[in-house]
């Protein structure tokens, strides 16, 4: 347990593709009663998608949750809250008293038997260009199959320092003025600023260059967006940048969308972002007047412990996180795990740089990224020097750029400052994280056999009867909005006879159908004081067999969303 008691790298650093995948290797390797490692696929650059699978008896199908980081080049902290997601998933098993937070013994025992499956990352070639060089990556670092042969940017180290940070070209008709006192600020040109002026363009060069024409920067042209490229709600090319052709088209996409379409048992989805400090939810496309109200109470249940655990405020996707007013985004990954997969399922985006900023609260969340005036943005630049060790903002040099002539290069590397955090930042993220997520997982059906009852009847009969329950928080069909999916079969109860024989063996499978979970989310009517009430009986079922002669019969009750439970008895004589 001594590699789950020290503090592991990813705990204080972002990790290149070796040394994360090293850090998995580990954990299988020690653990092989605990963890599956397997590829999901293989990038355009040759690298591994690795997916963790950890509980007891780890290819055994029950409900399970997950976690996935990276799905954006630039936003590596992903990667290391799933990795510590991981972590803590195996703790539940090896070193609980390592746990943050304090948790029942009977939580953590139910705890024990949900799978925890961890794609870490989800787009290693996007993660390794970021983490090599800088620079912005969206997803994945080359075009977009089908993309014309443009004039546009590239990133490029021309200074050779091992980062790709800024370049500016004086301009009388620039857009841009430098901040004094703060060096590598570049602030908004303002009508009574005097000279000099400046443009702005990424420390790189221009492809397809004419010799003449200089394009405006734009990381989402022709470039594929993983998280545009899910099959619920897809728009192509260009109602949605970085669709790409058609869904999944991307591989790194299409092995999260085979793994879902496999894994009927997963019930929660956890998909990792940066930046805001903020998690998004359902719906994508509408108000939340027309959601399922018993989905939205879950969600506020989620929302509380949001709050609570990493400190963070959980909105709604379309009413304050849709780039434009009334305008949702297509093919994205949160709505395939929810509407498609019958998932609780939420983005977190990581590290709030806002409230460290100390920005006043837009009435919409997503109005974050364009509301800094120059007064927060020196109050940027003076945590950055204070705070985190001057990483995002530098000072200039002259460099003689090989299309552009005479620039000079420095200014911003956001990487670890605005889109991450501060890798000082990563312990408490990590542990808030973990324990927001357990909680989470804690929230899945959980389907027992309550009774088995054999009466003998005369004759040679008996009567067996098997009642079965959910004794979990969710339903077994998950989410309200999933519901109907055809794959999203209820329980299934089978008896085996060894022996013996059963009377109708037409009845040999019975169809239980779906089991209402305890929970009802937060904020439901049922729970206020002036009229408090349960739901009933609906969380059982009951399965009845006529059994002639004496034997043996095997019970077998579950779905595919649930696993499997069986149970063997015995039917001698009687009358």
């Amino acid at each position: 347990m001594a590699d789950l008691e020290a503090e592991p790298a990813f705990r204080r650093e972002y990790l290149n593709h070796k040394s994360l995948s090293r850090q998995l290797h580990d954990w299988a390797d020690t653990h092989p009663e605990l963890a599956r490692l397997q590829s999901l696929g293989t990038t355009p650059e040759g690298r591994e998608i690795w997916l963790l699978t950890i509980g007891p008896e780890p290819d055994r199908r029950r409900p399970a949750v997950w976690v996935n980081g990276n799905l954006h080049g630039t936003e590596l902290a992903g990667s290391n809250v799933a990795l510590a997601i991981a972590q803590a998933a195996l703790a539940l098993h090896l070193a609980p008293e390592t746990l943050p937070g304090d948790w029942p013994a009977h939580q953590l025992d139910f705890l024990r038997e949900v799978l925890f499956l961890v794609c870490p990352r989800v787009s290693p070639d996007g993660a390794e260009r970021v983490i090599a060089q800088g620079g912005f990556v969206r997803s994945a670092p080359r075009h977009s199959p089908g993309s014309p042969e443009r004039c546009r940017w590239y990133a490029r180290d021309l200074d050779g320092d091992g980062r790709c940070r800024y370049l500016r070209r004086q301009d009388p008709a620039g857009d841009f003025v430098a901040a004094p006192r703060h060096p590598g600020l570049m602030l908004p040109r303002r009508v009574d600023d005097p000279p000099p002026y400046w443009r702005l363009y990424p420390e790189g060069a221009i492809e397809h260059w004419d010799g003449e024409t200089i394009p405006e920067p734009d990381w989402l042209q022709d470039t594929p967006d993983l998280n545009r490229q899910f099959p619920w709600h897809w728009r192509p090319e260009p109602d949605q940048l970085g669709a790409g052709p058609a869904p999944g088209q991307e591989p790194e996409a299409r092995a999260l969308i085979d793994l879902a379409l496999a894994r009927p048992n997963l019930f929660a989805w956890l998909d990792l972002h940066t930046f805001g400090g903020v998690f998004i939810r359902p719906l994508t496309d509408g108000p939340d007047a027309r959601m399922d109200q018993g989905d939205l109470a879950l969600y506020r249940q989620l929302a509380d412990w949001g709050r609570r655990c990493p400190g963070y405020p959980t909105v709604s996707s379309f009413e304050e996180f849709s780039y434009e007013p009334d305008t949702p985004l297509h093919g994205a990954l949160i709505d395939f795990a929810y509407h498609q997969r019958g998932c609780l399922a939420i983005v977190c985006e990581l590290w709030d740089l806002f409230r460290q900023a100390r920005l006043p609260w837009p009435e919409r969340f997503i109005d974050h990224y364009t509301a800094l005036d120059r007064r927060t943005m020196k109050r940027l630049a003076r945590w950055d020097a204070e705070q985190n060790q001057g990483r995002v903002f530098g000072d200039w040099s002259p460099l003689d750029h090989p299309q552009l002539g005479p620039v000079e290069v420095g200014g911003m590397d956001p990487v670890q400052g605005i889109w991450n955090p501060p890798p000082e930042h990563l312990p408490d993220l990590c542990d808030r994280m973990a324990s927001y997520w357990l909680r989470v997982a804690s929230l899945l059906p959980r389907l027992v056999i309550e009774a088995v009852r054999i009466s003998p009847l005369g004759t040679g009969c008996h009567l067996l009867e098997v009642t079965v329950a959910n004794h979990g928080y969710l339903p077994t069909h998950g989410v309200q909005a999933a519901r109907e999916r055809p794959w999203n079969a209820g329980i299934e109860a089978r008896a085996s006879p060894l022996g013996c024989r059963l009377v109708e063996p037409a009845r040999e499978r019975q169809r239980l159908g779906h089991l209402e979970g305890w929970g009802r989310g937060a904020g439901d009517m049922a729970q206020m004081p002036w009229f408090q009430r349960s739901r009933g009986n609906g969380h059982q079922a009951r399965a009845r067999w006529l059994i002639e002669g004496e034997g043996e019969v095997t019970v077998h009750v579950g779905s595919p969303r649930l696993g499997e439970l069986t149970r063997t008895v015995e039917v001698q004589g009687g009358c």
